[in-house]
């Protein structure tokens, strides 16, 4: 089960928020209702181990935030992708001379 403490809570009872911590491995913190943070309990053997999955997690929901963006928008075709990379090498060669 996630645990929920506001950011006030931080101020105010912080002890209890670390104590959660440890037992449960996560808390969710919020601000204005909305969950802005997620504390990990993370032991020092494995901060790189856990950093690294957290970095590959958030990559991974941004790439398929993307690709949804994309379908809905509807995909370009070769043709409109070459025309995208010629235009875009024609304004940078302008760009130098």
């Amino acid at each position: 089960m996630m645990n929920f403490y506001t950011a006030r809570d931080l101020r105010t009872i912080p002890k209890s928020i670390w104590d959660n911590l440890k037992t449960s491995g996560e808390v969710v913190i919020t601000n204005n209702g909305k969950p802005t943070a997620l504390m990990l309990n993370i032991a020092d053997d494995n901060f790189e181990e856990i950093t690294k999955a957290v970095r590959q997690a958030k990559a991974m929901i941004a790439f398929n935030s993307m690709r949804k963006k994309a379908a809905s928008r509807g995909f370009m075709s070769e043709a409109e992708i070459e025309g995208e990379i010629t235009a875009y090498r024609l304004e940078r060669s302008e760009k130098k001379e």
